[in-house]
């Protein structure tokens, strides 16, 4: 379904908060808005907790939070989950492990990871088999990576794109030079063909992969681009890799939940992803990958004659074989599929919070959330052109424009802004002001991404008309930045940018 969205709907005709209403009216989806907690905007203003204060009832606002591409809000299920397995430890203790108690919502904590693996499949387009729910993302990255960078003196080359995200970067340098080679000579950068622009085209990515295949043993990107929100055409890249022989494996932080995978018919090698963005699971949050079934196979016969019999690995306890886990052996012999490749017991506690929010998205499906999604980021889009024209008809020139492409099926929910130099600051505490959570990417791009688990139309076009009075009061001048209390009162110097 994902890839063969090509028309963009325009689902407006003027520029009214009517025409917002009206499509959350119709929204089919708009009942799980309310299995979130939305800060107020007192909330994000104090400084404590609790309330000690009646707050007054524009601080009883629900604040404009469109920020889940940075973190998604917490579900109102995570405090049930979280406590059912503090439940279960308090009560049970070690016996925790193995009972099955009939009032929690938690699994015995033995078994927890495999229930979230189960639940986390249709989310991916996975077999269960295919999926581990362990780590957090850049470990994750670099067992995958000790598994599927196997260079040779011929083929030691990992390509990725230039502006990945850092951590990316570093895991990708760090295992080149674990196996002795240069990353000067060993990674391979794919940047923009055109230096002015921030998008990659899938045409320039083949080209690279095409002009380095014969010297590539792995290739590295993401789903969606976190700055651009580029979203990448992973079967189209992924059939390229694979005529070439290359392996390649997509990092997914910001496309899962976010947008429709199917990375078992893809043929996608690996991919990893954290669970604190679109999945709504806290900061910090456990994470997860995939290995498609053919990598994670176990053949015993072939161990029994002395052979490996299954894909090198940094083996660890937690993904030998499960019926003869606890008999503590030191002949390992992995689980078949994604989950020999976990390495130490995953935490229940962590996961408690990913049950709670794979819960709320059975009730739905990716290709529904897809659908909204879709819609909302359109709508978002066309407000905004029509407010920038409308700014720079009024003699206050060009105050931003959006650098996410702008044809659906290449991109995901977020649609990055950037601003005319030296707006940003003011811009952002402006919206901070008015109780308007996005984030930002220095020097001088906002992130906007409406969830479709719990933003609204109307959310959208508040936030585009207060987006509007901020770039004109900034570009004339008329935001002081610290005059006035924000979110981020009282923290000195550190602001968002600095916090994230």
């Amino acid at each position: 379904m994902e890839r063969n969205v090509t028309r963009k709907e325009h689902i407006i005709k003027g520029y009214s908060k009517e025409d917002a209403l009206a499509l959350d009216g119709s929204d089919s989806l708009q009942h799980l808005r309310s299995e979130f907690i939305i800060p107020t905007k007192g909330d994000l203003k104090r400084k404590t907790i609790s309330r000690s204060d009646a707050p007054s009832d524009s601080q009883e606002e629900p604040s404009i939070y469109l920020c889940g591409n940075s973190l998604g809000l917490q579900p109102r299920r995570t405090s049930a989950f979280v406590n059912a397995h503090l439940g279960a430890w308090a009560t049970k203790g070690v016996f925790g492990h193995f009972k099955v108690l009939e009032d929690s919502k938690m699994p015995p904590f033995v078994d927890v990871d495999e229930l979230a693996a189960q639940q986390m499949a249709p989310i991916v387009g996975a077999k269960a088999s295919e999926v581990a729910i362990m780590e957090t993302l850049s470990a994750n990255l670099h067992l995958m990576m000790a598994s599927f960078y196997q260079p040779t003196q011929e083929r030691y080359k990992i390509i990725l794109e230039g502006k990945a995200f850092p951590s990316d970067y570093y895991a990708v340098e760090s295992q080149i030079r674990h196996h002795n080679f240069d990353p000067g000579q060993a990674m391979i950068l794919i940047e923009p063909s055109d230096p002015d622009q921030s998008i990659v085209t899938t045409a320039h990515i083949m080209s690279v992969i095409d002009k380095h295949a014969s010297s590539t043993a792995l290739i590295l990107l993401p789903g969606v681009q976190y700055y651009t929100g580029q979203f990448f055409d992973i079967p189209t890249i992924t059939a390229h890799a694979h005529a070439h022989g290359i392996i390649i494996g997509w990092d997914l932080a910001h496309a899962v939940g976010n947008v429709d995978l199917q990375l078992h018919d893809w043929d996608v090698n690996f991919a990893v992803w954290c669970s604190y963005k679109y999945l709504n699971c806290g900061p910090g949050a456990i994470g997860g990958l995939f290995v498609h079934e053919k990598h994670g196979q176990v053949d015993r016969a072939a161990m029994s004659n002395g052979s490996a019999g299954f894909r090198a690995r940094l083996s660890g306890w937690w993904g030998g074989d499960k019926a003869t886990r606890f008999q503590m052996g030191n002949h390992f012999v992995p689980i078949p599929g994604a989950a020999g490749f976990q390495v130490g017991n995953p935490c229940a506690l962590a996961i408690a919070p990913l049950l709670a929010s794979l819960e709320i998205f059975a009730l739905t499906s990716m290709a529904e959330l897809r659908c909204k999604s879709i819609r909302l980021t359109n709508f978002l889009e066309e407000l905004l052109d029509q407010q920038s024209s409308r700014i720079a008809e009024g003699g206050s020139g060009k105050l931003y424009h959006i650098v996410t492409p702008s044809k659906v099926p290449d991109r995901g929910a977020q649609l990055s802004i950037r601003l005319k130099p030296g707006l940003l600051e003011r811009v952002m505490a402006e919206l901070e002001e008015q109780g308007v959570v996005v984030d930002e990417r220095k020097p001088d791009v906002v992130r906007v991404a409406p969830a479709p688990l719990y933003n609204t139309f109307q959310e959208v076009w508040d936030f585009v008309n207060i987006f509007g009075r901020a770039c004109l009061k900034a570009s004339q001048g008329q935001v002081h930045v610290g005059e006035s209390p924000t979110a981020f009162a009282g923290m000195g110097e550190k602001g968002w940018s600095q916090i994230k």
